[in-house]
């Protein structure tokens, strides 16, 4: 009897081992749709003062594992490839800088801004589809509003669809959705200097 007990203490600190040495082999990676700040332009004060509000985006996506297509119906999560920040947080962060760096004016949400107008913008993502060695898609519907003062002149709504083929591989996937995203970022910086210009209109309108 002694003898089985030790046999079997051994095979479960093997076990043990095995299990930690099969965690050890798949490390998490982490992902983030924010663009370094060596790619963004010089800020030069080229466009309207702007103000990001939160991003909403669709649920089945607002996951920490990235969420890929399989095929035509199925979705896969993928544990050891995840976001740094809630999906939300990462695609306001892209945006704000990619606007920043195309407006050349920093995000100035949270900040008193009552000496000039603002640019105030909304993005609802409706769908952020993910095909590795396929595609990054992007649909948003977006919206402007110009905040002068303490009244409210000039508002405009759009939307905006991405096909942005990527290759294969998580970081390529990656790139494409960042691509999508600053895509979004130059639509809507031109639309936000058209409104401050007096001129609503949406891209190709």
């Amino acid at each position: 009897m002694t003898r089985l007990r030790n046999l079997s203490g051994r095979l479960v600190a093997l076990g043990a081992v095995l299990a930690l040495g099969a965690c050890a082999s798949a490390p998490t990676h982490y992902y983030t749709l924010v663009p370094p700040a060596s790619a963004a332009p010089e800020q030069g004060g080229s466009g309207p003062a702007f103000e990001l509000l939160p991003v909403s985006i669709p649920a089945q996506d607002d996951q920490p594992q990235l969420v890929v297509r399989q095929g035509g119906q199925g979705v896969a999560l993928l544990q050891g490839e995840r976001w740094i920040a809630p999906l939300a947080d990462e695609i306001r962060g892209a945006l704000s800088a990619d606007l920043a760096g195309a407006l050349g004016r920093p995000d100035v949400s949270g900040l008193a801004h009552a000496d000039e107008p603002v640019v105030r913008i909304k993005v609802d993502v409706r769908r952020f589809d993910s095909q590795p060695g396929g595609h990054a898609l992007l649909e948003a519907g977006w919206s402007l509003r110009l905040i002068d003062g303490d009244s409210t002149s000039r508002s405009l709504a759009c939307a905006s669809t991405f096909n942005q083929p990527v290759g294969s591989g998580y970081d390529a996937l990656v790139q494409g959705h960042q691509q999508a995203l600053g895509r979004l970022a130059g639509q809507i910086a031109q639309a936000a200097r058209d409104l401050a210009a007096g001129k609503a209109r949406c891209p190709g309108g």
